[in-house]
């Protein structure tokens, strides 16, 4: 353990300085104009994973943004572990929020700000330098592969394709990822699952054209008005979710689920002050842990229509729009979930306008079996680092390819992420603590360790 730590500190400015190259590429990949950047970042990857020892690094082509893949087999006979991330990022906007530019990484009380600092290039980055530390300290226990996508955050449209074409090259023994956050550093936790996800978007139609709205408001029906309505309506007035069928395959947790996913430390004051917030919303019910982790939730993403340029002008828009995602949870898939949605959005919409709902992507929820040999492993890893034992926890979000990568390659993941749910994820001024980055470092080493030690 101390020479871990004594190999983080004696290339400690080096690994931030690489680190803050990688966050400068705006590799945004649901806008075409950071079209180039996207490739530049795969390429600068694929250079380091080379530069840390990897054998046969390729970029991979795809129909969308490559996939960077490298691997280092030290003995076939070992287990290998197949290291997940991806190094494309969200949008920036909007950029008049940050307080300093996106791409333009700065510390400040420290923790790293710019996009991509925590999601997720901080903490895949984590395991390209924690092999980098294992291959020049002779310690890598086990082999190791690495495959990092550019499309995860609009929805690893070629990942499927790839992973389908590549099962060969890309067998292992478990799949671990780094995107997932903890409680705290003071309390340390490892996620046991993700929440599915169904997004998609309405488009609700009126009149053929933007019409005065003095003219003719109080005639004809306003889309803006209508679609506010309609998706007022998708709750009721215990916050429950009202598409028929929703929940009709989510099972409920049992009181021993819910008091152990409920003794996780959690200062409902402290996460008010946090947000800015008065009072928190949900389902009645319901604990803010299971409301966050256990249980399918609808949001309205995005919602636009009519003129909301600089002073006013009195229209009665022709078209509005909103973008709405739902967080799905175990036996609730995608696929049935959006075709729930949609027929009833489309049932509820008035004569008076017209409605369009146009899905985007999906993906199915997952559970980590906390029994396992790679769990195990990543307790006693992050049991040694931390001084105490994780807490187990569910986690909110979603990736979509860890139920991918079971039906495909028939492999669990172990979600040993170190960010934090205030690190700002899709948000201005995302985050990324230091010391996060370096406790990564340090912590992955020593899952390699327990791994290939439980599996012999």
């Amino acid at each position: 353990m101390q020479f871990i730590k004594q190999y983080i500190e004696d290339n400690k400015q080096r690994l931030l300085d690489e680190l803050f190259e990688l966050l400068r590429f705006p590799s945004v990949s649901a806008d075409p104009k950071y079209a180039p950047d996207v490739l530049k970042t795969a390429d600068y990857v694929a250079g380091k994973l080379t530069e840390a020892g990897a054998d046969n690094v390729e970029v991979c082509k795809t129909a969308g943004y490559p996939i960077v893949y490298g691997e280092k087999i030290i003995d076939p006979s070992k287990p290998t572990v197949l290291v997940y991330g991806h190094y494309d990022v969200q949008p920036p906007d909007p950029l008049e929020l940050w307080k300093t530019p996106p791409f333009e990484p700065t510390v400040r009380d420290g923790k790293i700000y710019a996009r991509g600092a925590c999601d997720d290039k901080g903490q895949f980055y984590m395991h390209v330098k924690a092999f980098e530390l294992m291959m020049q300290t002779d310690i890598l226990p086990c082999n190791i592969k690495f495959m990092i996508e550019g499309e995860e955050e609009v929805g690893s449209a070629n990942l499927a394709t790839f992973v389908k074409e590549n099962k060969e090259r890309l067998k292992a023994d478990v799949i671990l990822i780094s995107d997932t956050s903890m409680i705290s550093m003071e309390h340390p936790s490892l996620e046991t699952g993700l929440r599915g996800l169904s997004y998609l978007e309405v488009e609700v139609t009126g009149p053929n054209r933007d019409l005065h709205s003095g003219v003719y408001g109080g005639a004809v029906a306003n889309p803006a008005t209508i679609l506010a309505k309609m998706i007022a309506s998708l709750h009721d007035e215990n916050n429950h979710i009202t598409i028929p069928g929703f929940y009709d395959d989510v099972v409920e947790l049992t009181q021993a689920e819910k008091d152990a996913l409920n003794s996780a430390p959690y200062d409902e004051t402290q996460y008010k002050q946090d947000l800015d917030i008065a009072e928190l919303w949900g389902e009645k019910g319901y604990s803010t842990f299971e409301r966050t982790g256990t249980r399918p939730t609808l949001e309205v993403n995005g919602i636009w229509g009519g003129y909301i340029g600089e002073g006013a002008k009195t229209v009665l828009p022709s078209k509005a729009n909103a973008k709405i995602s739902m967080r799905l949870v175990p036996n609730q898939t995608s696929e049935e979930i959006t075709k729930l949605f949609t027929d009833h959005f489309l049932k509820i919409a008035p004569a008076s306008v017209k409605v369009k709902v146009t899905p985007h992507h999906g993906g199915e929820p997952a559970v980590t079996p906390t029994d396992s040999v790679a769990y195990r492993a990543a307790q006693k890893a992050i049991a040694e680092a931390f001084g105490k034992d994780p807490i187990p926890t569910r986690g909110g979000g979603s990736i979509p390819i860890v139920a991918l990568f079971e039906a495909e390659l028939g492999l669990k993941t172990v979600l040993m992420g170190f960010g934090l749910d205030s690190d700002a994820l899709h948000s201005p001024n995302e985050k990324y603590d230091i010391f996060n980055y370096y406790k990564g470092i340090e912590t992955i080493p020593l899952f390699h360790k327990y791994f290939a030690e439980l599996s012999k």
